[in-house]
């Protein structure tokens, strides 16, 4: 490995975690720092005073332009556009360097910035830089870069999970929910919802998905219900597996017709919102890791 590999290499990883966060998808971050590796080797890395800042400003910057083509492209989208999931095991090792901590949550709320507020949060509040760092990446002044970060903690504080969970209980609600969803009874998951929870689906046009929110406790419990009294469902036994999404509760399963991702966003005990990931262009993970068998 040369020098110029070396020491781009040894940013890839943080480039990557700002990358997703600003775009949401990990191939499309990918793709990202692809760029920004062509541009280090066709630079002169070795007269950097900062390789990291460097690299930090080149992704930033790719990362803008390309949030100006996806957002057009979004509004053709069928239905919910929800973030690609990041997995993790449940009770594994942290991935949490680097800005991996971010949960869906906030990835969501993060997606209702504009982008030159959703990159000032991310390198302040999640990367830590400071704001003449951030005022050079941006182009912008460091009080419009302040001003930038405060609008964006205002979601962050609305959106952020109140209390992170245990690994035991991020594994007892998402299999007790995966229980309860896969039940013919419409009461199965009363006792797990907050009266005024709501699912979230994204099929991307390319699997079955609810288009719409659905709102109320029991709109969802007949929801799941309906879907295991399919005809399809008798006798099928999913495979799944609890694991933590973007460091919440979750699982994945393999069902009767597609892959799936799903994240418990839990709030006082019970469960507020669902997210249910079905978009096949953003389960290339979950596919890999059910496949292998690790559940």
């Amino acid at each position: 490995m040369t020098d110029v590999t070396a020491g781009f290499e040894a940013h890839r990883s943080y480039l990557t975690r700002l990358a997703y966060r600003m775009l949401g998808s990990l191939s499309d971050a990918e793709d990202v720092v692809q760029d920004a590796w062509l541009r280090w080797h066709a630079s002169a890395p070795e007269a950097l005073a900062s390789p990291r800042a460097w690299l930090g400003r080149v992704v930033t910057r790719l990362c803008l332009d390309l949030m100006k083509s996806a957002r057009r492209r979004r509004e053709t989208y069928v239905g919910a556009w929800l973030p690609e999931p990041l997995i993790e095991e449940i009770g594994g090792a942290s991935g949490n360097e680097d800005g991996l901590d971010v949960p869906y949550v906030l990835q969501l709320a993060l997606e209702r910035l504009s982008p030159l507020e959703r990159a000032a949060f991310l390198l302040h509040d999640v990367f830590d830089l400071p704001f003449p760092e951030i005022a050079d990446t941006l182009g912008r002044s460091e009080a419009a870069c302040r001003q930038l970060v405060s609008r964006a903690r205002q979601h962050a504080r609305q959106d952020g999970p109140r209390h992170p969970l245990s690994a035991e209980a991020a594994r007892r609600y998402a299999t007790a929910f995966f229980e309860a969803a896969h039940s013919t009874d419409p009461t199965a998951l009363k006792g797990l919802l907050a009266q005024d929870a709501v699912l979230h689906g994204d099929g991307g046009g390319k699997a079955n998905s609810v288009l719409n929110p659905i709102f109320g406790n029991e709109k969802i419990g007949r929801f799941f219900a309906g879907l295991a009294r399919k005809p399809e469902q008798q006798g099928f036994v999913a495979r799944y597996e609890p694991v933590l999404i973007n460091g919440m509760s979750g699982y994945i399963s393999a069902e009767t017709d597609t892959e799936q991702a799903v994240v418990l966003d839990i709030r006082d005990g019970l469960v507020q919102a669902i997210y249910v990931i079905r978009n096949p262009d953003k389960l290339g993970p979950v596919r890999e890791r059910l496949a292998a068998g690790k559940n």
